[in-house]
């Protein structure tokens, strides 16, 4: 509700097309500002710019505006500039759902257990800082969301950090790629770790793939994923009195 009042209450909306596009009617009688995908820097400043004219503005991104997103952008450009007109600016950063809680939430409970995001993409982290990340996540056994698993020309970071992953995990582990999450499109797809490959990823696509816990399981015609919580030895501890 409080997103959805944001966006109703402002004058002007700026972000990604697809992602304006995505508003339908609640973007109708809004200016909107939309730009390209890779033009994150401008959509934040031209969002502050136009909060500094007087305009009341909602910067539109998908998922959580804090995880990956613009949020941390707008407080560094703020941060960065030090500019008296921006500083003056009243600064709402509403809470949404991130694709590691929807992916999680169409597959069954994945995240039940200690878990991390990585980000795939190198256009602001150099690969050997990723590489080291994912390392020790793997290490640590943690349920892990891949973020920007590819694009058009970033295609080999998926299929490295699979065989990183499967130097630490069998390779049944659980794999859950979720598509256009929260759209008419959507698809939730579980495969093994064994069997990831590039070619089944895109650009919209939510990896997630389990810790060595991590189980899937088929009842009825429903296929889930979880991860457990350590509720049954608990329980067998109580019912042993141990």
């Amino acid at each position: 509700p409080a997103v959805s009042r944001a966006v109703a209450e402002a004058t002007d909306l700026v972000g990604y097309g697809l992602y304006l596009d995505l508003l339908g009617p609640a973007a109708e009688g809004k200016a909107l500002h939309s730009s390209e995908l890779s033009e994150e820097e401008a959509r934040a400043r031209k969002a502050l710019d136009l909060s500094a004219e007087g305009k009341q503005v909602a910067l539109v991104c998908s998922g959580d505006p804090g995880v990956y997103a613009l949020a941390t952008l707008v407080v560094e450009l703020i941060d960065r500039e030090n500019d008296a007109r921006w500083n003056r600016i009243a600064v709402t950063i509403e809470p949404g759902v991130s694709a590691l809680q929807a992916a999680a939430a169409r597959a069954g409970a994945p995240l039940g257990h200690d878990f991390c995001a990585v980000s795939l993409s190198d256009l602001l982290t150099p690969w050997e800082v990723i590489e080291k990340r994912l390392t020790a996540a793997a290490e640590g056994d943690f349920v892990m969301a891949l973020y920007n698993p590819v694009s058009k020309r970033r295609r080999w970071q998926l299929e490295k950090a699979r065989d990183i992953l499967l130097a630490h995990r069998p390779p049944n582990t659980p794999v859950i790629l979720a598509r256009n999450l929260g759209r008419d499109c959507e698809t939730i797809q579980i495969i093994d770790l064994k069997d990831l490959t590039a070619d089944l990823v895109d650009m919209l696509t939510l990896v997630m793939i389990g810790s060595s816990d991590t189980r899937a399981i088929t009842r009825g015609t429903r296929r889930w994923v979880y991860t457990p919580r350590g509720y049954a030895g608990k329980m067998q501890k109580q019912e042993t009195g141990t």
